[in-house]
């Protein structure tokens, strides 16, 4: 924390300590002094930058996550807020990374001190079960152990076993997910066998299945099929005499220390072996998460992306051919076409599971063997992005539209954004040129101008997140004119007093209710507000009905000019289709108009609902709009959004 926290820079840590202790402490510094839009902007990018120093040096995220488990062992002392926001990051990002470098005790400690500040009360109540239980559950393991020793000798094999707590999180997750009291959950007792070989693992599982009735379905071999963390065991939930149920982790003494520490497990940056090599074909995922961080240039997606597909709970299935693929947790054989290539995903029309044809949005399970049905002479359908889990597939899928349509995307957007400019009162030839547009595509992540236009106009990217870049480089170029600059987008973007006449009083100050946004056509009415002048509202907004004071009321009307743009906000019911909200951005393009705001969600009875807001000149202008909007395929119902 010194260079976030002192004066300290980075160059004086590269003097003192040399530079490669100056990277790793650069890699686990937050990118403080940028300016974001939200926290989601700001935790996104801070991650970005720590995934390309993992590249260069796994060491930073070893270094990060010691710092992480530091803070949650002192958080108390943080306020509230504070608590919550940083065990939410923790059991969302840093104990999957830890799980993904199989560090599991590290892992399973930032579970249990995110868990105590999340859910307080919930923490402290299983504390208090599991406490109750300590001592049956330790008679238990012993008499396990018990048996296990005596009948291990006698096949001569050499072991050690102990009994397993399992972690406090772990049992809140299963009851949470399974909707469970804690009394339900039957595997609590766990044992772990520790051998000196491979073949005493197997020769141990024969044991214990001897012993000890097996649970079918319960039983995972992580030695022959490890986990992308190298993870490797035996895993086993059996039930004994007495009917009580409890869990048999076997491996080997190596394979125990990976499991416990992970990569730390095997530091050997040998002489000859460079950093970038070390670890290389163990952390496959971080490659691939590199190449992610490349594509997703939007903040949410970036973070779903490593919720869902890094760091949410997997499955394992297989090729026809052996080979092991991991997908999340849900995933179809879709997301499986896709994980083995993207014209495998394209071209697929059928899977068969375990020789079984099965239908598309079939739900894949560890242990499942997997065969994609191709035709070269289909494509992909807008209806699986209802279905796929992995945001690999859902990009791939959505990629091939991009491509379908590129030319009038790429058309759609150029329009788009300049449109928005002149509607901001600037003039196109002074903002929209070729080095400041070249250095917004920069910024947005984009290859090249031509992605930068067609996301735009396929509607992943908004013309306000291009043009508000340009105007920051505008500002930045004629800071002699900033205020004139602001005199103008202020006077286009929102309502000045030329636009509406108040009867007998001239030079007030008049802003548009952004309650109900009056536009021209509609009935006005002003209200007088303390120290901001006049408040123009529509005559039947709600808010002027409730409470207000008759005598604050003034006359107003709109004055004969269409020069002025307005914000309109529309609210549209649709069946929840795929292809809904691309053919609205399509419509308010083809309509010359651009869109400011769009939010869509889905409602409890599975409709979609999605808001926009336009801007537009005249009420008629958005009758126009709506009329189009109610001609879409799956719209139910379009209408102006009130107070």
């Amino acid at each position: 924390d010194v260079v976030e926290d002192t004066d300290v820079t980075l160059e004086d840590v590269k003097k003192e300590f040399g530079e490669e202790i100056a990277e790793l402490v650069d890699g686990v510094t937050k990118l403080k002094k940028l300016n974001y839009k939200n926290k989601e902007e700001k935790q996104a990018e801070n991650i970005r930058k720590m995934v390309l120093a993992m590249a260069k040096d796994i060491r930073v995220i070893i270094v990060k996550l010691a710092d992480r488990l530091h803070n949650m062992r002192t958080l108390e002392y943080m306020t509230d807020a504070k608590k919550i926001e940083k065990a939410k990051e923790t059991v969302e990002i840093y104990a999957p990374i830890a799980d993904r470098l199989g560090m599991s005790r590290i892992k399973w400690e930032l579970e249990d001190l995110s868990l105590r500040y999340l859910d307080e009360k919930g923490y402290y109540e299983l504390v208090d079960m599991v406490n109750k239980r300590r001592n049956e559950r330790e008679d238990l393991i012993n008499h396990i152990i018990k048996q296990l020793e005596e009948n291990l000798k006698n096949v001569g094999i050499e072991c050690e076993i102990k009994g397993r707590p399992k972690n406090f999180y772990s049992i809140y997750k299963k009851m949470k997910k399974k909707g469970k009291v804690f009394d339900e959950i039957y595997d609590l007792s766990a044992v772990r066998i520790l051998t000196h070989s491979v073949k005493d693992c197997y020769g141990a599982l024969g044991v214990v299945h001897t012993l000890f009735k097996p649970i079918p379905g319960r039983f995972k071999d992580y030695i022959a099929m490890p986990k992308p963390n190298k993870y490797q065991s035996l895993h086993t939930t059996v039930i004994d005499n007495n009917g009580e149920t409890f869990e048999v982790q076997i491996r080997t003494y190596e394979m125990h220390q990976t499991a416990e520490y992970g990569i730390a497990a095997h530091w050997k940056y040998k002489a000859g072996v460079s950093k970038e090599t070390a670890f290389d074909e163990n952390l496959t995922w971080l490659r691939q998460l590199l190449e992610w961080q490349k594509d997703l240039n939007d903040p949410g997606d970036f973070m779903d992306t490593l919720k869902i597909d890094f760091f949410a709970d997997e499955v394992f299935v297989f090729t026809p051919r052996g080979d092991v693929i991991n997908l999340p947790e849900g995933s179809t054989p879709i997301d499986f076409a896709y994980r083995i290539h993207s014209q495998v995903g394209n071209t697929c029309v059928g899977a068969k599971v375990n020789g079984r044809i099965v239908p598309l949005n079939y739900t894949l399970q560890s242990g499942n063997i997997v065969d994609v049905i191709t035709n070269p002479n289909t494509s992909p359908s807008l209806d699986w992005l209802k279905i796929v889990k992995s945001p690999q597939a859902r990009k791939k899928i959505l990629q091939y539209f991009k491509i379908k349509d590129k030319e009038k995307n790429i058309e759609r957007g150029r329009d788009a954004i300049d449109r928005e400019v002149k509607k901001l009162g600037y003039e196109t030839h002074k903002i929209l040129r070729d080095d400041w547009l070249e250095e917004v595509k920069e910024k947005l992540n984009m290859l090249s101008l031509d992605e930068m236009y067609a996301a735009v106009g396929f509607g992943s990217i908004t013309t306000a997140q291009v043009t508000a870049k340009l105007q920051d480089i505008y500002n930045k170029h004629y800071k002699k004119d900033e205020k004139a600059i602001e005199e103008i987008v202020e006077s286009k973007r929102r309502y000045n007093n030329q636009g509406i006449e108040v009867k007998g009083v001239d030079g007030v100050n008049v802003r548009i209710a952004k309650c109900c946004t009056p536009v021209p056509g509609d009935e006005i009415i002003g209200y007088i507000t303390i120290g901001r002048g006049i408040s123009v509202h529509r005559k039947d907004c709600k808010n002027l009905q409730n409470n207000v004071d008759p005598e604050r009321l003034v006359e107003v009307k709109w004055e004969n000019s269409n020069s002025t743009s307005y914000s309109a906000s529309i609210e549209i019911r649709a069946f929840d289709k795929p292809n809904v909200i691309a053919d609205i951005a399509s419509r308010v393009n083809d309509s010359k108009l651009s869109m400011s705001y769009l939010n869509a969600k889905v409602v409890k009875n599975g409709d979609a609902v999605i808001d926009i807001t336009v801007e537009i000149t005249d009420s008629e202008e958005l009758e126009r709009l709506m009329e189009k909007l109610k001609r879409i395929n799956n719209v139910l119902e379009v209408y102006r959004i009130k107070a």
